[in-house]
């Protein structure tokens, strides 16, 4: 079996080493170094694993990650850094990246690192859990579902797999709009075409309309030959455009005239290309309201809104919890190699009590995490972090709960405890507004009674952010 494996280091002589290392029969090698077209090169490689400097991502490195882990060939990512800092090794791996290591270690453990994780894709590609053969792995039975919620919304999803409608995917953050793209684009007439997904948001802006349209040789500085955009290489497929609302205002004219005739005219080009393909956009942002603020398009909305569906956060089907767990726990305990195939009932009641603001995302997170510094064959709430150990009905959230504990009123005036039970009381109040307002200001602020800048001012000081809302 030919494993791809893609190097992008910025350290020369490790690279170099590196290469050596692997030159054998059962590895095919590409090599980058730190240049103008590095990332664009790794992006096109169609490789197995990366094994890439953090460096050479471009920031915000949250997003070089996404956009690594949303290529169709789902490679195993192998991040270089340069701190030996635990704590941000663990945000990066919870931001998307496989594997973390500082770049400073011996050269050996480089090396004994990438042949673990040679050997874990092989035998995932074995088992199935990685089906090179399919385009598009995941299917609409990846919903289902025991909680009324999502039963309804999947039955919607059905109702329009078969069309060639466009799509406006709605969700919060971590709730799968892109896997649910591909499990839409599965059960469509286009399965066995491409599936091309896009974050619009993870590019810069003067990369994003190439990688949108393509381009022509000598269209820009370092364009050396010509390539195909985004939509060209849907053609006969599925092209997925998420983070849709952050596009800038000029190519989103351009957007509108290709969703208008389905032409394209690449970078530096003369001639529109016609191209067959179905649209899915997706963003967590209240697009009504960027179009009020001016930073949206509104005809471009009216062209987007002809099938909409929002996906249900995470605490709104919590009847689901276990069997995600379930199912996380099986697929993790094989990515990394580990004999942990159960949680305990504590665990599992914890897992439901809680909020999930990061939605299904954030449970992968987790369930990985426990496995990692799990030391039994069970998962249990020691394994779990800190925020799990508060107590609360199932589905009601950690956020949820007036806590009023008379014990720490000892030693405080009348007025110090009013102000702390008041601060609650709002943050409360609050979140609960801006939940069934999905984020917008205005419309909390009116229900609320109050200004929008003495809202505003509120959410300021108990450290509220609208955009976990939207």
């Amino acid at each position: 079996m030919l494993t791809k494996l893609v190097f992008a280091i910025a350290d020369k002589d490790l690279q170099e080493n590196l290469e050596k290392n692997f030159e054998r029969s059962d590895v095919q090698i590409e090599a980058y170094g730190q240049g103008k077209n590095t990332w664009q090169n790794v992006g096109q490689s169609c490789a197995d694993i990366i094994v890439i400097s953090e460096s050479l991502i471009p920031r915000p490195i949250e997003s070089g990650i996404a956009t690594l882990n949303n290529l169709p060939e789902a490679p195993t990512t192998v991040l270089l850094h340069n701190y030996d800092s635990s704590e941000e090794h663990a945000q990066l791996m919870a931001a998307g990246a496989d594997v973390v290591l500082y770049s400073g270690v011996l050269l050996k453990t480089i090396i004994e690192t990438i042949e673990t994780t040679l050997d874990s894709r092989r035998q995932l590609i074995q088992m199935d859990l990685l089906d090179r053969k399919s385009p598009v792995r995941p299917k609409l039975s990846d919903f289902l579902s025991t909680s009324e919620t999502m039963q309804i919304f999947i039955n919607d999803v059905k109702q329009i797999t078969l069309s060639d409608s466009i799509i406006l995917l709605l969700g919060e953050t971590g709730v799968g709009k892109e896997h649910l793209a591909k499990a839409i684009h599965a059960e469509s007439h286009r399965s066995s075409g491409p599936f091309i997904a896009l974050n619009t948001a993870a590019l810069p802006e003067q990369l994003l309309e190439s990688e949108l349209f393509g381009h022509t040789r000598g269209a820009f500085t370092g364009a050396t030959r010509s390539r195909r955009g985004a939509f060209e290489l849907a053609h006969g497929g599925t092209i997925f455009l998420d983070e849709i609302g952050e596009m800038p205002l000029h190519l989103q004219a351009k957007l509108l005239r290709v969703l208008q005739d389905y032409e394209v005219r690449p970078v530096g080009g003369e001639k529109s290309v016609w191209v067959d393909v179905r649209v899915i956009a997706a963003t967590n942002r209240d697009l009504e309201d960027a179009v009020a603020n001016g930073l949206f398009r509104k005809d471009l909305f009216f062209r987007l809104n002809v099938m909409t569906l929002k996906i249900p956060p995470l605490r709104e089907h919590f009847e689901d919890i276990p069997a995600l767990a379930r199912r996380f726990i099986n697929y993790y305990r094989y990515k990394i190699d580990r004999d942990i195939n159960n949680i305990s009932e504590e665990a599992m009641t914890a897992l439901c009590r809680y909020d999930w603001p990061g939605n299904v995302r954030e449970l992968m997170n987790v369930i990985e995490r426990a496995l990692l510094i799990c030391k039994t064959s069970t998962i249990t709430t020691e394994d779990l972090p800190s925020a799990f150990s508060q107590q609360g009905p199932p589905g009601a959230g950690g956020a949820g709960r007036l806590s009023l504990a008379v014990d720490s009123w000892q030693g405080k005036t009348l007025p110090q405890i009013q102000s702390e039970v008041m601060d609650q009381v709002e943050n409360l109040y609050l979140k609960s507004l801006l939940k069934e307002h999905r984020g917008r200001i205005n419309n909390a602020a009116r229900a609320a009674g109050i200004h929008s800048r003495s809202l505003f001012n509120k959410m300021k000081r108990l450290g509220i952010k609208k955009e976990d809302y939207r």
